[in-house]
């Protein structure tokens, strides 16, 4: 059995590493347009290993969070890898939010999220000494891990069991065709494979496009700016800090994170990102602006969720507009205590209605599987999602 995987993220080791360790004699190849692994998504993120908290009950997020993050938690205690189970809490700082808060709570326990406590406003202090609220909902086992060293550690427990990983090969186009796919690389060459799967993350889209796969849904990038206290500064927050979320918005707000290395980020904002791949303050790449913007569902999303987009944009361009926000749970921090941080890029799938895809949403053409949307919890699902995509494929 030939197997093709593209994409040389956390979904793609994973998947590598699930065939390569069930399959006896599968011939498993990794096609990766970067010079390394885990380039972008995997290693752009706060490294938050999510618990299951904010997905409908029954959806593909719900339950491969929850699976997925056992299967991680285990794997990182294999292999030696930091896994800090620091906890979160979700703060309710007004009364207003009380309604969205029991929705929250209700919702984490149907999807069975371990040792979940609501706490008043002054329990929370004994997890959180420096925040405030109305209540919170505590979830001790969240953790945080670096996933750039995971998605390294699956992809040379990959290869060690005999998959090859070929760096620097950008995939143009894969023909489903009958029985087998042909996949084209952009340097001219090519390979054939039995089975394909695709995990294309932030280039999902064009590569299904370029393949003769439907155009929707299409990729819209968030570019995702953060702030990071100060190392004097970063006792003000143990584990993890976030808002009650607002199931009419997008996105979950800005939240406190502290990371596998000790330091604290705050954000992230979310803006239109200005390149895929633009990690860099100011990056613009036309053809991505364009292919963002002159997607139907694009005006249609930017129409409904205007006021939020503001109050992104005032964030992004106001840093004490951006810490503000923060405040409202810590309020002993300042706009000094902070310095400018990494941004990431969030590879947001929207419909042709103007709908966000909430759900992981995989395809199927013939012998190629393709995931079309895998944002957050996908590194924290990440093994779960690999079993989810190798019974798909007719590999189990």
């Amino acid at each position: 059995m030939r197997v093709a995987i593209i994409g040389g993220g956390i979904l793609g080791a994973a998947t590598a590493r699930l065939i390569t360790s069930q399959i006896p004699g599968a011939e498993v190849q990794v096609f990766e347009k970067e010079p390394d692994l885990a380039r972008h998504q995997t290693s752009h993120s706060s490294g938050v290993v999510h618990a299951g908290l904010y997905y409908t009950p029954g959806s593909l997020k719900a339950r491969l969070c929850v699976r997925g993050m056992s299967l991680l938690r285990d794997f990182c205690r294999a292999h030696s890898i930091r896994y800090d189970a620091c906890g979160k809490l979700v703060i309710a700082t007004e009364v207003g939010e009380m309604p969205r808060f029991e929705a929250l709570e209700q919702r984490a326990r149907a999807n069975g999220v371990p040792g979940l406590r609501r706490l008043d406003g002054s329990e929370l202090r004994s997890v959180e000494p420096h925040a405030q609220g109305l209540a919170a909902l505590h979830s001790p086992a969240t953790a945080i891990v670096d996933f750039a060293e995971v998605a390294r550690a699956m992809a040379a427990d990959a290869t060690a069991a005999g998959a090859s990983i070929h760096l620097g090969r950008e995939v143009a186009r894969v023909d489903g065709g009958r029985g087998a796919a042909r996949i084209e690389l952009v340097d001219g060459g090519g390979a054939g494979a039995d089975r394909v799967i695709v995990c294309a993350g932030l280039h999902a889209d064009r590569l299904a496009r370029r393949s003769g796969q439907p155009a929707e849904p299409r990729i819209v990038p968030f570019r995702g700016e953060y702030w990071q206290l100060r190392p004097e500064r970063s006792e003000l927050v143990r584990g993890l800090i976030y808002p009650v979320p607002d199931p009419a918005l997008p996105f979950l707000g800005i939240h406190l994170t502290r990371t596998i290395n000790g330091s604290v980020m705050i954000g992230p904002s979310a803006i239109l990102g200005g390149a895929r791949e633009g990690y860099r303050r100011g990056s613009f790449v036309a053809r991505d602006v364009w292919d963002a913007v002159a997607w139907p569902g694009a005006p249609r999303l930017f129409r409904r969720h205007w006021r939020a987009g503001l109050g992104e944009i005032v964030r992004a361009a106001s840093k004490r507009a951006f810490i503000r926000e923060a405040q409202r749970y810590v309020p002993e921090l300042e706009p000094d205590d902070t310095v400018r941080a990494v941004a990431g890029i969030r590879a947001q799938t929207v419909d042709r209605d103007g709908s966000l895809v909430d759900d992981f949403r995989l395809a199927s053409n013939g012998p190629v599987l393709w995931v079309r949307n895998a944002p957050s919890p996908a590194a924290t699902s990440s093994l779960a999602i690999a079993e989810e995509l190798v019974e798909r494929a007719g590999l189990s």
